[in-house]
């Protein structure tokens, strides 16, 4: 059977465990999670002061470090809102602290939205299968940990792409199963009826998240099948990077 990842599902157990969204990852990782985005903003490198866009931001964590490493301005955006009130708090408590030349708000394609913008980074509640941005806007449009979450994969990738500039990057950082022995076995192992049982302990939450992240790792694409599936989607000179023996992969394509 599997995994039931309809938008109203995914929109209600990520809004439950919001507040403890940022604690669980980095205790659950060994703070590893901050290295994997830190790999990420310096595999693909921002360039001049195209916009860059991160989609189903969660509480926005890539969307800070690519605004640490540019000065480009950077939507976040996730159809999750109580994620994106965890990530304007954050926001808030760093303003003046990013650098400042960022403009996101002032004009152009995000004039007239509804959200809040300081020090050059924008929240936007969206789906990532109906961008609300025109075509061939951002430099780099990324995704950490969250397009396993949209229930169409295919589409989703399909309007990153739309929405990448020509010569722009399309980055999926996503979690994967190491394939070495015997890391594969313990890893699996662990991934499967250790973690599940701490993130749920600690959530508390209703909709079973911690089961759901083994069970919707598990049967998502990942090496050369994710890659087939973003050059399908369009992109090309698609590559991608194991980090940490494979517990995590960063896969980058070109419009």
């Amino acid at each position: 059977m599997s995994v039931d990842k309809s938008g109203e599902r995914v929109r209600r157990m990520f809004g439950e465990i919001a507040g403890r969204y940022d604690l669980l990852n980095h205790l659950l990782s060994c703070n590893v999670d901050k290295y994997w985005r830190w790999y990420t903003v310096r595999k693909v490198r921002p360039q001049g002061s195209s916009p860059i866009l991160d989609v189903c931001t969660g509480t926005g964590d890539l969307a800070f470090a690519w605004r640490r490493k540019s000065e480009a301005d950077v939507v976040a955006a996730d159809f999750c809102h109580p994620m994106l009130v965890v990530g304007n708090r954050k926001l808030s408590n760093l303003s003046g602290s990013l650098p400042s030349e960022g403009r996101a708000g002032e004009g152009g394609a995000f004039r007239d939205m509804s959200a809040s913008n300081r020090d050059g980074l924008l929240f936007v509640e969206a789906d990532a299968q109906e961008l609300p941005f025109p075509s061939d806007t951002f430099q780099i449009v990324s995704v950490a940990f969250g397009l396993r979450n949209i229930s169409d994969t295919d589409r989703g990738l399909r309007e990153l792409k739309r929405v990448c500039q020509p010569g722009g990057h399309v980055a999926v950082l996503e979690f994967s199963m190491p394939t070495c022995y015997p890391l594969k076995a313990v890893y699996g192992w662990y991934f499967r009826n250790v973690l599940p049982k701490v993130g749920q302990l600690l959530a508390r939450n209703k909709q079973q998240a911690y089961n759901y992240l083994p069970e919707s790792v598990g049967e998502f694409p990942q090496g050369e099948q994710l890659a087939d599936r973003m050059r399908t989607a369009g992109l090309s000179g698609v590559r991608y990077y194991s980090l940490t023996l494979g517990i995590a992969t960063l896969y980058v394509g070109k419009k």
